[in-house]
């Protein structure tokens, strides 16, 4: 009885430090919010099973060179100059504005012999040194079909190997609806993300995957926070409906949800705008991975939890029974 009449004379600067004891009605919105995921995630299947993903030499396979320039290089150039020869690349700088990073797909041909790889290498290099002379080659590498299709499977099946893991985390620390709940939120973040490449056809290579893999554990990180906070009220506000605690719950989160929000997106923000091309898709994707997982925080995770009906009764553990207290001694 001391937690409830705790609870109930909880004042609203309390329940919602943020906004200085007025709370936001954030369910309010949940129709809207279940409107627009939908979309969101059927625009990403459509133009990921239309458009699919413009797939980077990591998993393709190709050349890859570095190479160095006296004076700074415009890739525009470079790129222009071996389209015109006949290759198309994909060309960036890599460290300075002197050095740049081109990407040569496989030949048609499919010929993986070490002879191809050296002469498709030496004709583009001298391509390069025609128009200057003092090009510099620093390295080449070759990644063949075989291991670009080994990494789209390995990548795969990392990300249905960590949703895996939260629905147990989450359904043993929680309750099933909330393992549920954990889970749609994160593969609609991952689809969206995804969706975002396809759609803009931004190259997907292995640091965009990496950012994938890392927008599951924050969005996870931000949704077990409400749950946890959500569990929390559950239990201990005993005449608030479902839908109050939910709103209730979200306003004493928001707090520490914008703020490791607003940080985080400071940095990667900083690393897309000042950082190399290189690192460019890992910082765009999770710039989007922030964004939308926390929406789905609050309006995919929190939204299906009241769809499905969570009560108090499923989360306060049940009495003891009198022939249970009358056995403790």
């Amino acid at each position: 009885m001391t937690e409830q009449t705790n609870e109930s004379t909880l004042t609203l600067e309390q329940m919602a430090p943020v906004t200085g004891g007025r709370l936001i009605d954030f369910m309010r919105l949940r129709h809207i919010a279940l409107a627009l995921t939908i979309v969101l995630t059927l625009a990403s299947l459509a133009s990921i099973a239309i458009r699919g993903l413009n797939l980077g030499v990591d998993f393709t396979g190709g050349t890859v060179m570095e190479v160095t320039y006296p004076d700074s290089k415009n890739p525009d150039i470079v790129r222009e100059l071996l389209k015109n020869n006949g290759y198309e690349a994909v060309v960036q700088h890599f460290g300075s504005s002197r050095e740049l990073l081109i990407r040569l797909p496989p030949p048609e041909a499919g010929d993986d012999s070490a002879e191809a790889k050296a002469a498709l290498s030496n004709k583009v290099l001298g391509i390069l040194q025609a128009e200057t002379a003092e090009a510099r080659l620093n390295r080449v590498e070759f990644v063949g079909p075989q291991v670009g299709e080994e990494l789209r499977e390995q990548g795969g099946l990392a990300i249905l190997l960590a949703l895996g893991g939260i629905l147990i985390y989450v359904a043993l620390r929680f309750e099933y609806r909330f393992a549920v709940g954990a889970v749609v939120a994160t593969i609609h973040d991952v689809i969206v993300v995804v969706g975002f490449f396809s759609f803009t056809h931004i190259e997907f290579d292995l640091t965009v995957l990496a950012a994938v893999l890392a927008v599951i554990g924050y969005s996870l990180n931000d949704t077990i926070v409400v749950f946890d906070r959500e569990r929390e009220n559950f239990r201990l506000m005993r005449t608030e409906t479902p839908y109050e605690v939910m709103n209730i719950s979200i306003n004493q989160t928001l707090s520490r949800t914008l703020m490791t929000s607003f940080t985080t997106l400071i940095v990667v923000t900083a690393l897309y705008v000042f950082g190399s091309e290189v690192i460019s898709g890992f910082a765009l994707a999770l710039i989007i991975g922030i964004l939308i997982g926390t929406y789905s925080s609050i309006y995919v995770a929190s939204n299906l939890l009241l769809m499905m009906g969570i009560t108090k009764e499923a989360l306060i553990p049940p009495p003891k029974d009198n022939a249970e207290l009358d056995a403790i001694p």
